[in-house]
């Protein structure tokens, strides 16, 4: 029989086998008997199928490589089977959790064809069976309608072409009255947390009669563009650019819009209040989490106990242990460690950062303190309990992530405080506003604070400038590390690195030692970055392939993150024989690759580590795995392993090249960064700082002198609406903003 793969056919028939089903986002891979006796294998969007059901599926045939010709489903009907027989098989194949074959005969020898309407409509009837309790009765009743639940709305979203894992999350936080609450309200979809598409809700909401101008609609886009812009890291937006942002974006009157907002504000969905002197609008929780981390900080900031007895005896013994001696600013921020409530140490490349953090956690636990080390990611993590000899976490495992039909949280919060009498942060200029408010309710009280890390490289990739804004307001003591030591001062990528924080511009000429600089074409780029890559730096300097990182400024520009990786994935690891590969949403996934986390994920389950979960925007890691039959891509982490199912590959991404931002928090081997962009807001100092950071023993710069010129010469930050240091300061005066 031949198939037209471009035309549109349908198929009907009963599902005779279920070959896969993936719970999480509803794809399905089944076998269908179509009334002829044709055997047809079908795939596409059939949450929780069961034999026995009749499907009526529209869609095309396509020839799968490994698995032949399928019925690509684009859109399903399913029918529960009405016979006897077709229903014995249905609850056989176990599609309802609770009833396995041998219960099936019972049920069906007993209510016949009516076992579902029993089951739905009389459950406690199911107590007839000898073995079924009525806890266990209701028990199957609950599954069988959350079940059919969530398959419904499954398909209902997917006309929309929302994604299934939203249709589970609402049903979770909703329950069966879901359909009834998204018809009443179907903006709800684009609001937290679901955060599904706001095109994709607005084609239903208008599909279900809702006007451009409906108050669920603008007050939804209202929330949304603050969403939107708290990824741009912006805190809060000042009320009129906010305004003018959301009557741009839904096509809607002024009037219209500022009125919604006032009402929101009114309801208290957003906060409205000065800041800086003109009027900021919040989302609430960002509001919140601003004024308890200015709060909480302040206090800790006001908190300073004697110097322990045998506090300077422990870093002298501490000196002669270690055949070191501390510089006066180490001293001082060692001891410190043991008298602030809470510090913050800080300073450049080379100035002994690390050898003052291993020094005061061992001063720490020497003074009897149970200490805790954490880092914004997990190779930041990793990095750190390498450098101090002891286990280091990433915050959201320290904080233990659990999720809740209202979304991600942490175990660890003021009812249940972490043990730790110290805890110690690296890499804080990653930290979020949101995130650093986790921590600081997580910490028991009497617990000290001590963050590490450098406000000159970029801010966090979420919300706030946390770390610049704490050093600026004088709140908390901050010790600064500004001597450059004797062996660091032999690094060109140290001594470059503070050239380019005073604005002066590298040696670029000086190609010795660690840094250098290749000056090419920008048609050249390419060839020449693969080249370092793949044969010239592991054959002359004998550095690994995986030791190496190509950074570059620019994700969709030329020589981008986008055109870059793709051409490096087929160097580095091309295909071979044996060598398993996925595409999935036009692109190739290949066991080998290097690959990156693009979203925050709290339900992954980490393999081989009890209750680890979740996978965070900027992990990186390498598929080591491809299982075509269970469907899944193995992706190990620095510190997990995980399995994706085929339908979450969407959340990966190559990533031989990285942007500046995404490889804050790590460190490299060696770092080839991509500089040709002359013209670009990208372009400014801390970022070609920051990169220049990430490199620890290699940093090499393939492009123009322009474009190094260009970054060196900017000084401007990309502005972030915050207001934690307006806060932090009226806190420590103790007045009291909005």
């Amino acid at each position: 029989m031949e198939y037209d793969p471009e035309a549109i056919e349908e198929l009907t028939g009963d599902i005779v086998a279920v070959i896969y089903t993936n719970e999480e986002n509803g794809y399905s891979v089944v076998e269908v008997e179509t009334p002829d006796g044709a055997r047809v294998t079908a795939v596409g969007t059939l949450p929780y199928p069961g034999e026995g059901e009749t499907i009526f599926a529209e869609g095309s045939f396509a020839f799968h490589p490994t698995f032949g010709q399928q019925f690509k489903c684009v859109s399903v009907e399913r029918m529960l089977p009405t016979e006897a027989n077709a229903v014995l098989r249905y609850l056989s194949s176990g599609a309802i959790k609770g009833i396995g074959p041998s219960t099936a005969r019972k049920l069906v020898g007993a209510f016949g064809a009516a076992v579902f309407d029993v089951i739905r409509d009389e459950p406690e009837r199911l107590t007839e069976i000898k073995g079924i309790t009525p806890g266990r009765a209701r028990s199957i009743a609950a599954e069988m309608a959350s079940k059919f639940a969530v398959r419904e709305l499954m398909a209902f979203f997917a006309g929309y072409g929302l994604e299934m894992y939203t249709a589970a999350a609402v049903y979770r936080k909703y329950g069966a009255s879901s359909r009834e609450v998204i018809t009443q309200d179907p903006y709800l979809l684009a609001l937290e947390p679901f955060a599904a598409d706001f095109g994709k809700v607005d084609r239903l909401g208008r599909d279900l009669g809702f006007a451009e101008t409906d108050f669920c609609r603008v007050s939804a886009g209202v929330i949304y563009e603050l969403m939107f812009n708290q990824n741009e890291g912006h805190v809060y937006l000042p009320f009129d650019r906010l305004a003018a942002a959301t009557v741009q974006f839904l096509g809607v009157d002024r009037e219209l819009v500022t009125d919604v907002m006032e009402q929101l504000a009114e309801g208290g969905r957003v906060v409205c209040c000065s800041v800086d002197g003109e009027r900021a609008c919040y989302l609430t929780r960002l509001f919140e989490a601003e004024q308890f981390v200015a709060q909480r900080l302040t206090f800790l900031g006001s908190l300073q106990t004697r110097r322990p007895r045998g506090a300077e005896a422990a870093v002298a013994e501490l000196e002669r242990e270690e055949d070191i001696r501390f510089s006066e600013r180490q001293r001082e921020a060692i001891l410190a460690a043991v008298t602030d409530g809470c510090m913050v140490l800080t300073g450049g490349p080379g100035t002994g950062k690390t050898t003052a953090v291993r020094g005061m956690a061992e001063l720490l636990e020497r003074m009897g303190s149970r200490i805790a080390l954490a880092a914004p990611t997990g190779r930041a993590a990793k990095r750190l309990s390498e450098l101090t000899g002891r286990e280091a976490k990433t915050v959201h495992r320290l904080l233990e992530v659990v999720y809740s039909a209202d979304g991600m949280a942490f175990a660890r919060n003021r009812n249940n405080p972490l043990e730790a009498d110290a805890v110690i942060v690296d890499e804080t200029s990653m930290i979020d506003v949101s995130l650093m408010a986790s921590l600081l309710e997580a910490m028991k009280m009497g617990a000290r604070l001590i963050l590490v890390g450098d406000p000159d490289q970029l801010p966090s990739v979420g919300p706030g400038t946390v770390l610049g804004d704490i050093v600026k307001s004088g709140t908390v003591p901050v010790v600064r590390l500004e001597e450059i030591f004797r062996q660091a001062r032999e690094s060109d990528i140290v001594m470059n690195a503070h050239a380019v924080n005073r604005g002066e511009m590298p040696r670029l000429s000086h190609n010795k030692k660690d840094f250098f600089f290749l000056n090419r074409a920008s048609a050249d780029v390419f060839d020449t970055v693969a080249s370092l890559w793949a044969r010239r730096l592991p054959e002359n300097m004998g550095i690994d392939p995986a030791d190496i990182q190509v950074i570059t400024p620019s994700r969709q520009q030329a020589n981008g993150v986008t055109a870059l990786n793709p051409v490096l994935r087929d160097v580095l690891n091309p295909p071979a024989p044996g060598k398993k590969e996925k595409t999935w949403g036009g692109v190739t996934y290949r066991e080998g690759d290097r690959v990156m986390q693009v979203r925050n994920d709290y339900d992954i389950v980490w393999n081989g580590v009890d209750g680890g979960v979740g996978v965070f925007n900027g992990d990186m890691g390498v598929i080591r795995r491809i299982n075509t039959a269970a469907e899944t891509v193995t992706v190990e982490f620095p510190d997990k392993t995980c399995d994706y199912a085929f339908g979450s590959l969407g959340e990966l991404e190559h990533a031989y090249a990285v942007t500046v931002h995404k490889a804050q928090g790590s460190e490299f081997r060696a770092v080839i960064f991509v500089a040709d962009l002359v013209r670009s807001r990208l372009l400014n100092r801390n970022l070609f700082y920051t990169a220049m950071t990430r490199a620890r023993e290699l940093f090499i710069i393939v492009g123009s002198p322009d474009s190094v010129a260009a970054m060196v010469n900017n000084r401007q930050k990309l502005r972030r609406y915050s207001g934690l240091l307006m806060r932090l300061r009226a806190a420590a005066a103790g007045t009291e903003p909005c």
